[in-house]
């Protein structure tokens, strides 16, 4: 066993990366073992290093993370900052410096993953980020390597505890979305600024980067169509429910049916009861796999927090290091598909759209027929009256996307239509 330590220098140390470092001290022993090396913080780069951090030592911090780069005794660099810069700017340091380096951040990479990718593969060294999909959960090296001799045809998950926490609470016990959102910034779910999670900024990041990985092609966030969940009302819960499906926001990753191209999209869906996900509680993720061979995989587990998102990044820690002392180094990007995304307007799917209507005869014929013209058929309709008043609810059978918006667009010409209440996917079949 080598007695040099492997010395990591560790950029940010919020709550991702204290858990790192505390982690690291108190299994220190343990992953020497595994990894066949000590291996040693030998700095930390920080914004305020008049902050008490806990289990740190203070000679250990610094903020200018480029010089803890340049030293020239650094083996692998772990980014926790977050953000595009200055984390951009100092991996690429690390590259040119020989570090390897592990990140767990999602906005980087699914702006930038293909430049960081080439400039690793260009210096012959390491960028792992299992950390930044799906907190603790395994998920990015099976698909990678685990999965790498199968063919993967569709991903579809739930990637953000935040989201999953806020429709799980509407779903169970009724509470409207403002309620459902001010629990889960109360219980540190939520950001004070919830923006990114809510309006599926942060799970469009990971489905491109997913997507990258499950189709062997390059999928940048601005790939992936987006919808939030802000707009999910009690009453969709009551339809859901009404089909025996709940609500969930998805992030939905498919090969084309000729295998030609690929879709990225991240939504709202109603899925049945009986699918898998349906049952993800609280604010766990899990993630669904089809793959040719493989067949259905499934991975659950906590999707963020500081501890299970460390443990993705001390995965990584271990892996890279053990590549250094073996003196190689793990997968890097596999994008020869040069697959192109398709844009939402092509995706088949079906919707569940709510309409207030005029409670008269022939409106139900007059809704049929658009739905007719736009070349969209019914699967189900269900209608309520009263004092001139109703609601029509029509669940369609798959069609592309673009002809169900382009009906859509024509319901809300008609005379008859008093107002679109809501439109939902349904998925999961």
């Amino acid at each position: 066993m080598r007695t040099r330590p492997l010395k990591v220098a560790l950029l940010g140390c919020g709550v991702v990366g204290s858990e790192v470092a505390r982690i690291m001290t108190t299994h220190a022993d343990d992953l020497t073992a595994r990894i066949g090396a000590p291996v040693e913080i030998a700095g930390v780069a920080v914004r305020r290093p008049s902050k008490v951090r806990e289990g740190i030592d203070p000679a250990l911090v610094t903020t200018d993370a480029t010089a803890l780069l340049k030293r020239g005794d650094i083996d692998v660099a772990i980014e926790v900052i977050g953000g595009i810069e200055p984390a951009r700017t100092l991996i690429t340091t690390a590259f040119e410096h020989g570090i390897s380096v592990v990140s767990a951040n999602k906005a980087l990479l699914a702006q930038d993953g293909a430049a960081l990718h080439a400039a690793a593969e260009a210096a012959g060294l390491d960028l792992y980020y299992e950390a930044a999909v799906a907190g603790a959960i395994p998920l990015v090296r099976p698909m990678r390597e685990s999965l790498a001799g199968d063919k993967i045809n569709r991903v579809m998950g739930i990637v953000n505890g935040t989201t999953n926490f806020i429709l799980d609470k509407m779903d169970s016990t009724g509470a409207g979305y403002q309620e459902a959102l001010d629990e889960a910034t109360a219980l540190g779910y939520a950001e004070a600024d919830p923006t990114a999670d809510v309006e599926g900024y942060d799970a469009a990041a990971k489905a491109a980067i997913l997507a990258g990985i499950a189709f062997h092609t390059r999928v940048r966030l601005d790939d992936v169509y987006r919808e939030g969940m802000t707009e999910v009302s009690a009453a969709d819960f009551a339809s859901a429910k009404r089909m025996g499906c709940t609500i969930k926001l998805l992030a939905i990753l498919e090969r084309a049916a000729d295998g030609e191209s690929v879709t990225a999209r991240v939504h709202p869906a109603m899925i049945p009861l009986t699918h898998p996900l349906a049952s993800v509680r609280e604010a766990y993720n899990a993630v669904f796999v089809e793959a040719e061979a493989a067949g259905r995989l499934m991975f659950y587990g906590p999707g963020a927090g500081g501890a299970p998102t460390a443990s993705a990044v001390l995965g990584d820690l271990v892996a890279v290091c053990r590549n250094k002392l073996a003196e190689a180094k793990g997968p890097g990007e596999s994008a020869y598909t040069q697959l192109p995304v398709s844009p939402m307007g092509d995706v088949v799917t079906r919707y569940h759209i709510s309409l207030d209507v005029a409670d008269k005869p022939g409106v139900l014929a007059q809704v049929a027929t658009t739905f007719a013209e736009h070349g969209v058929s019914i699967d189900t309709v269900r209608q309520q009256g009263k004092d001139g008043e109703a609601s029509l609810v029509v669940v369609t059978h798959r069609a592309p996307d673009a002809a169900l918006s382009g009906t859509v667009e024509a319901l809300r010409k008609l005379d008859t239509v008093r107002g679109v209440a809501s439109i939902m996917r349904v998925e999961g079949e």
